[in-house]
């Protein structure tokens, strides 16, 4: 008998097909189970008392009056934290409770728990905590020079990025400089951070939580509780979008310590302003960047200094500016780059990850110097790209060779031969700046275009043991082959449980795919963030089902004794020549496949600290976008009309959720484009809700023309490239260009407002 081999075929919902997601029509109708609807009989709520002051000492707290209150079980403070009283992703730098200073206004400084939210609210408020305020350092540029307070030992700077990349001497024939801004974004999740911790009989708590990353979750909060990792289980709870701002604790350790504290479970629910001061945000960047190209718009240098404000902990703002610096030149060719990127502390909010992750602030800025080259050249602005596009072959700033498709100047072509849309000669106020507001009926509105490409990493960089693990179970199920798959990896809106779905069908052949609760009885999954997860956990998920195939293939070739190449199909044993030898369910009987697999992508290496050489990332994505705008000049409003995009995916595992991603991802950046910005004064935020900090809604968004490009990254699974983040990156300058074609005015500073456009 020759070898027989068990091979993959693609179902109608594996791989490359869109079927419907398993939490779809429960969230349609609003049926799904967020964290926030976790209940139990016997539960308690708690709630936190936060710092008004962005920099202060304390001097005294008393809760003699809070523990008076007829319902509260406990009031904790720093004094009650029975472990290491500090947490982080990077630097253990956070205190889980403030003890003798505030960094920032909304910092926890203590916690009650109660049989109502109200009577927990009431006892808060008689907590008396008595404050000496300190002059606040909030500006990022002289805190990196070195000015204002120490917020932390060792001075201000979390981390100076340096790149130095070919003759640094070199001269142009024509050079641009800008200085330029990016205001501080929200994630703005709809659902709040909330989680429910149930405390055992033995001294450990089960935590069930809306998060990113369950381990990390676990590594900090055992940490703190002083207890070992096995006395604290995580099970992920209903997630309403993340966009990075999950990433770093939030209520995680406060609802374990008063469920312990008082041995009865503990939930807690963020109320909107809440949340604004519960989780780190994008950075706020000032960034200078000068441009030399010679006569003919061909870059010959590039030069820039970005200065990140990662406020009062240090949160991910190490690697946020590793990313800021090595892909700070922006997808184009350049022998000589200088660039030097300072992540600094604040006693501005708290920030770390947000979707974009660096690349955001940095793409803004160097778009931006394109369009202006493009201006000093006397060339398109879409040429002036293509003319410097990188492709596969080019090397990073950082030395490092793209070695997968790069096909920035097809994304660029491709957008520039689309339809314009046209100028419509009824009048329709849905389609004017203003709206049904019935601000104009067209006077003063003009109507420009612009483009913008942009380069992300994915996956996370610089040596980060990045993996991710997965079980995969296959065994007859009421008479059916089913598999079950069972990872730590976070589905926070996504479809990643979808995808594992799709991945399993066409590996095993199967259609009855279950996904086991995410929780921390598995290896870790690594974060739901870098665009990461289809790639690690999609990977671990593969690498999983190639190990249960391996042993469903000895087993078929034992009970069929048939030669040649096997393969099995919509469960069905088929023969190389298409006939069906058997049912599965009818050869695998009682066996059971049972593999579980840590798997790996290529490894990284951080970067040189003098020079910033290195292969430091695992791979890159590319999107570009084209915006039409009108605005309205004599307001200042405006209208995106348009934002068509074009973005290589390498391989859509699900086309419809590729182009969800890419809508969102663009959402997200028409809003720090033109409206969204938590606004802060002397460290204070300004207007913590959703009526005051303003995200697109259906009626801002344009209708959007998306081709989706399929290059394979060989070194990928299926040869997928991450997807969430690269359209949020050119989606903001791709607006800003457009606003400036129609305003003739300089706008370096996102989010453009009225007044930018009107000079009031």
């Amino acid at each position: 008998m020759t070898t027989t081999e068990v091979s993959k075929q693609t179902t109608g919902n594996g791989v490359g097909t869109s079927p419907q997601r398993p939490d779809g029509t429960v969230k349609v109708r609003g049926e799904f189970a967020y964290s926030s609807d976790l209940w139990h009989e016997d539960m308690l709520w708690g709630a936190t008392l936060r710092s008004p002051h962005p920099y202060a000492r304390i001097t005294g707290i008393d809760i003699t009056e809070a523990l008076a209150v007829q319902g509260v079980y406990a009031v904790l403070t720093h004094e009650d934290v029975p472990g290491v009283n500090k947490y982080g992703l990077e630097h253990a730098d956070q205190p889980v409770l403030a003890v003798d200073v505030v960094r920032y206004q909304g910092e926890p400084v203590a916690l009650v728990a109660a049989d109502h939210p109200e009577t927990a609210r009431r006892a808060m408020k008689r907590i008396k905590v008595s404050y000496e305020v300190l002059e606040p350092v909030t500006d990022s540029e002289k805190a990196a020079a070195g000015e204002g307070a120490e917020l932390h030992p060792g001075g201000n700077v979390v981390r100076h990025a340096k790149i130095r990349h070919g003759d640094q001497s070199v001269k142009a024939d024509v050079v641009v400089s800008g200085v330029y801004e990016v205001g501080m974004q929200d994630q703005a999740f709809l659902g709040p951070e909330s989680g429910m911790a149930i405390p055992d009989t033995e001294g450990g708590v089960d935590l069930y939580v809306a998060t990113q990353w369950l381990h990390v979750d676990q590594q900090q909060i055992v940490a703190a509780l002083g207890l070992p990792k096995d006395k604290v289980r995580l099970t992920l709870g209903g997630v309403g979008g993340a966009f990075g701002g999950r990433e770093d604790l939030s209520i995680q350790v406060h609802a374990c310590l008063l469920a312990l504290h008082t041995g009865k479970p503990v939930k807690m629910v963020y109320n909107r302003e809440e949340s604004f001061y519960g989780h780190v945000h994008r950075h706020p960047a000032k960034m200078y960047y000068e441009h030399g190209a010679d006569k003919d718009g061909r870059l010959v240098y590039v030069r820039a200094k970005l200065y990140l404000d990662g406020g009062a902990y240090a949160s991910s703002t190490g690697a946020v500016v590793a990313n800021a610096a090595t892909l700070g030149v922006g997808p184009y060719n350049v022998d000589s780059a200088s660039v030097d990127c300072w992540g600094v502390y604040t006693n501005n909010p708290p920030c770390g990850a947000m979707r974009g992750f660096g690349a955001v602030q940095a793409g803004f800025a160097y778009e931006s110097q394109m369009d202006k080259l493009a201006e000093a050249c006397g060339i398109d602005p879409v040429d002036i790209r293509i003319r410097n596009a990188m492709a596969e072959g080019s090397v990073m700033p950082t030395g490092q060779i793209v070695d997968s498709a790069a096909p920035v100047a097809e994304l660029l072509e491709r957008l520039r031969a689309k339809p314009l849309p046209v100028t419509h000669e009824e009048l329709d106020l849905r389609r004017m700046p203003g709206g049904v507001s019935n601000t104009t009926h067209g006077e003063g509105v003009v109507r420009g275009v612009g483009y913008a490409v942009g380069i992300k990493n994915i996956c996370f960089s610089e040596g980060f043991d990045d993996y991710s693990t997965a079980r995969v179970r296959l065994q007859l199920v009421g008479g059916e082959p089913a598999a079950t798959v069972h990872t730590a990896a976070c589905e926070v809106g996504q479809g990643l449980v979808t995808i594992m779905q799709q991945i399993v069908r066409t590996e095993l052949g199967i259609d009855q795919v279950t996904i086991l609760p995410m929780d921390t009885n598995i290896g870790n999954g690594g974060s739901t963030s870098a665009s990461r997860q289809s790639y690690v956990t999609g990977g671990a998920v593969q690498a999983a089902c190639v190990a249960v195939r391996s042993g469903l293939h000895k087993h078929l070739a034992g009970k069929l004794a048939a030669d040649g190449k096997l393969s099995v199909v919509a469960n069905k044993v088929v023969s190389a020549d298409g006939s069906v030898l058997a049912d599965l369910a009818d050869v695998l009987g009682d066996e059971v496949f049972d593999e579980t697999v840590e798997w790996r992508h290529r490894p990284t290496v951080p970067i040189d600290p003098e020079t910033g050489q290195g292969n430091a990332h695992v791979q890159y994505g590319f999107a570009a976008h084209r915006a039409v705008v009108d605005v309205d000049t004599e307001l200042g409003l405006i209208k995106v009309v348009a934002l068509d995009c074009a973005q290589d995916v390498g391989k859509a595992l699900n086309p419809q959720a590729v182009l969800g991603q890419i809508q969102g991802g663009s959402a997200q950046g028409l809003g720090l484009a033109v409206m969204e910005e938590i606004q802060t004064d002397g460290g204070k935020i300004r207007n913590p809700s959703f009526t005051d900090y303003l995200i697109p809604t259906v009626l801002d968004m344009p209708p959007m023309d998306i081709d989706v490009l399929e290059r394979p990254d060989p070194n990928a699974p299926y040869g997928l490239r991450g997807v969430g983040e690269p359209p949020t990156i050119s989606s903001t300058p791709a607006i800003v260009a457009a606003i400036r074609a129609a305003t003739g005015l300089a706008l370096p500073r996102v989010p453009v407002r009225p007044e930018h456009l009107t000079g009031t």
